[in-house]
């Protein structure tokens, strides 16, 4: 006798699970659904950002120690070491949702990231000034052709091409994959910068923070350093949530929700 083979047109238990959740989520990354979802969130997340990055600031500035070598001048690292690892992140943000609109066609991916490449490239020339800063008193020098400060020059102008993708073309499915396709190839630069320091013979130092050791500086300046990480990180999320769902409402105008939370804004401000 044959086997109990389940029939050709079965779909799985198990199957049948993911699918509907896929296509839940699917609906849920929808442009109206997303605006509607992550909305009320910007307000929590500033608030989470504003009081850390004042915590942090307060500490790192007031009652941190100064460095037994570099004095006062590596302050600095509280704003260097989080608009670096953001920049980096941002980026990599970008490649994943380049992957997701390529593949899946999913526009709100493409949307979220027209919305944080401009955070990213800002995060990104900014975490290059404060490494030029103190770099001048720490190296002699403002600048040196370092392996990780050329990767995170590289890593700007891969930014500045990705924003002026988003410009360049008038269809934004076309724009759109142009974007996707130069930060998917873009993301080799992010490992460069990551590992530069111990691939080769480099003036930057290594990691503050690390999953396996222990920081190499004192709780009382890795922890305002940590709080400052975590209080950019939480406004990036509410700035990135507040310019996509102002894309949203742009390219949407004509659309019928649209038009409908339009209409109660205006019967809520009479």
């Amino acid at each position: 006798m044959p086997k109990n083979n389940p029939a050709p047109n079965t779909v799985p238990k198990n199957g049948g699970f993911v699918d509907r959740l896929w296509q839940g989520f699917l609906t849920t990354v929808g442009t109206e659904r997303f605006f509607y979802i992550f909305s009320p969130w910007v307000k929590y997340l500033a608030t989470i950002a504003a009081l850390l990055l004042g915590t942090g600031l307060v500490w790192a500035l007031g009652f941190a120690p100064p460095d037994y070598l570099q004095g006062n001048s590596y302050r600095i690292i509280f704003i260097h070491v989080p608009t670096a690892s953001l920049a980096m992140s941002i980026y990599f943000a970008l490649s994943v949702l380049g992957v997701i609109f390529l593949v899946w066609k999913i526009k709100t991916a493409n949307i979220v990231a027209q919305a944080i490449a401009p955070i990213g490239f800002i995060f990104c020339v900014i975490s290059l000034l404060t490494g030029s800063i103190w770099a001048k008193p720490t190296w002699g020098t403002y600048w040196v052709w370092d392996a990780r400060l050329t990767s995170m020059l590289i890593l700007a102008f891969l930014y500045a091409g990705v924003i002026a993708l988003f410009s360049a073309f008038e269809s934004s499915s076309n724009r759109g994959k142009a974007a996707a396709i130069l930060s998917i190839v873009g993301a080799v630069n992010l490992p460069i910068i990551k590992y530069s320091v111990e691939w080769w013979n480099t003036l930057h130092q290594g990691a503050t923070f690390t999953v396996t050791n222990a920081p190499k500086m004192s709780a009382s300046m890795w922890v305002p350093l940590l709080i400052m990480m975590l209080g950019m990180y939480f406004m990036v999320a509410a700035i990135a949530i507040y310019r996509t769902n102002s894309l949203i409402l742009a390219r949407e105008a004509n659309k019928a929700w649209v038009m409908r939370l339009i209409n109660q804004s205006q019967e809520g401000v009479r």
